[in-house]
């Protein structure tokens, strides 16, 4: 009888510390999941992009640029301001990357086009604050999305 209690007490402590790591590790990947939830929350649609001389509007005349997220595979899909488009990214925490487009309609566009395309190319951080999305190069907030309605 002597030996079961020092057993019982161990499996107890163990128990309790198997517990207690397991709710650490949920807690970190709740993060990160729920950052990534709401990346794939919504269809995006672009607000701002930084370089060009023209206005946003200039550029953008008729449709805005957006990007949608589709969860569960490395696919996004939206539109340039005139073309619809299709392709990969990679995402790890919070660089992110984007494929040339694999999928893409070929109507004649105005620079807006251009310049989305291109500044996609240069994007490599993402974070969402006050839920906008933003994409940056480095530290510069390059583009900046607003939930598409």
């Amino acid at each position: 009888m002597k030996i079961n209690v020092p057993l019982t007490i161990m499996k107890k402590q163990f128990l309790l510390l198997l517990g207690i790591l397991s709710f650490i590790v949920m807690s970190c990947t709740a993060n990160t999941v729920g950052k990534d939830q709401k990346l794939y929350a919504n269809a995006w649609e672009l607000e701002y992009i930084t370089g060009p001389r023209i206005t946003f509007q200039g550029l953008f005349p008729d449709t805005k640029p957006k990007i949608e997220f589709t969860a569960g595979s490395d696919m996004i899909t939206g539109n340039s301001g005139c073309n619809g488009y299709a392709t990969r990214f990679t995402l790890k925490g919070d660089l992110i990357s984007f494929a040339d487009p694999q999928l893409s309609t070929m109507m004649y566009c105005g620079d807006g086009e251009a310049v989305f395309r291109k500044t996609m190319k240069q994007i490599d951080r993402y974070r969402i604050t006050d839920g906008k999305l933003e994409f940056l190069t480095g530290d510069v907030v390059m583009m900046r999305f607003k939930p598409a309605l």
